[in-house]
């Protein structure tokens, strides 16, 4: 009787080689395109390769506070040039940076056709085929993307399955007239406002809602876009003021759409503060828990536009829920165990640094009446 060999197990090395795997990081490296790491990345200027996903230029952006949810693409199309069809069942919100064009989603037997500009935001629902148009032969054109692809790549582990999937979601196609800017308020409670669409043509004009709780005449909305767990948001900072100090889960991809100004961020305890300047272009990420306030130093009004995972209507996860609830606590005061630091309760140096900002500018300080200090 002959005594089989056992078969070989892994080898130390291979057993090395598995350990702390992020496949969307190696998906990424793969790509052939320029990666860009910081604190703040200015998408206008930052330098784009050829990508053969999707026909286009492009790099990728990863911000330091981003989480383990969201990634920014930045897409360049060429002048009179186009992207090639591309269709995949992650999630997916676009901002114009620059450029005018235009974009064809396919759903079914149905094509739909939008034209976009600066300050344009779109969502082409989930798994639908669309292809991306510059408008103009002589400039090119490029466009923000900020998506969920880095979960579903954690999780999947394969390209083919996220991009040529058959799936379809006619579900997430949305009412008539979404992708020509239409759409329905929905009005819920303060700071959770609704306006469900698939297309805003310039987010610089577009009517928001009073939202006082996060201090100095404020208005902001949400967005429900293409039915999906992309939570986004914009937000407009008055002339002559700036918003409350705040923090909340994960990370926030911050689009800063008009107006100019800084941002300060900075985690509990910590005596020194981090800082953003931001104009149209730049995009920054508070990091998990990192306290952070925005300032206006632009002679007109300041707006935003942020994306995160989770959503009003989809939060996603437990901890969504608890601040966006009714009893939520996302404008509540710290001493109260809610995630917003009042006024009269911030360091003094903020304040004091945002005159001096302010003096430089030249524009006038109007937050008197907010601000007492």
């Amino acid at each position: 009787m002959t005594e089989s060999t056992p078969a070989a197990g892994p080898t130390v090395r291979d057993q090395a080689r598995k350990f702390m795997l992020e496949p969307y990081l190696d998906w990424a490296e793969a790509q052939g395109v320029p990666i860009h790491e910081d604190f703040a990345i200015d998408m206008l200027a930052i330098e784009a390769k050829p990508w053969a996903r999707f026909g286009l230029n492009g790099a990728i952006c990863h911000l330091k506070g981003r989480d383990d949810f969201l990634t920014t693409f930045l897409l360049e199309i060429p002048p009179g040039g186009s992207g090639a069809p591309t269709r995949h069942i992650y999630e997916e919100v676009v901002y114009v940076l620059s450029g005018h064009g235009s974009t064809t989603v396919q759903i079914g037997d149905q094509t739909h056709h939008f034209e976009w500009g600066p300050r344009s935001f779109f969502s082409v629902p989930l798994n639908a085929t669309y292809r991306h148009f510059n408008g103009s032969g002589r400039e090119p054109a490029r466009l923000a993307v900020t998506n969920n692809l880095t979960f579903l790549m954690n999780l999947f582990r394969s390209d083919s399955f996220i991009y040529d999937n058959p799936h379809a979601f006619p579900e997430r196609q949305g009412g008539i007239g979404y992708f020509a800017g239409e759409g329905e308020y929905i009005e819920v409670l303060q700071g959770r406002h609704q306006w469900e669409t698939n297309f805003v043509a310039d987010l610089a004009d577009f009517e928001l809602k009073a939202m006082p709780t996060r201090g100095a005449g404020g208005t902001s909305i949400r967005f429900v876009l293409g039915d999906g767990s992309i939570g986004c948001h914009c937000s407009e900072i008055p002339v002559g003021t700036y918003k409350k100090g705040h923090r909340h889960m994960n990370g926030v991809v911050i689009h800063a759409v008009t107006g100019k100004g800084y941002s300060l961020l900075w985690y509990e305890g910590e005596k020194d503060f981090h800082r953003a300047d931001w104009q149209h272009g730049v995009i920054y990420a508070p990091p998990d828990q990192m306290f952070h306030q925005h300032f206006n130093v632009s002679s007109k009004p300041s707006r935003y536009l942020a994306v995160q995972m989770g959503s009003v209507r989809y939060p996603m996860t437990q901890g969504k829920r608890d601040i966006w609830a009714p009893t939520g606590n996302f404008a509540k005061p710290v001493e109260e165990g809610g995630m917003q630091i009042e006024y009269s309760d911030q360091d003094p140096r903020i304040h004091r640094l945002w005159l001096e900002e302010m003096s430089k500018a030249g524009v006038e300080p109007k937050m008197d009446k907010f601000h007492k200090g």
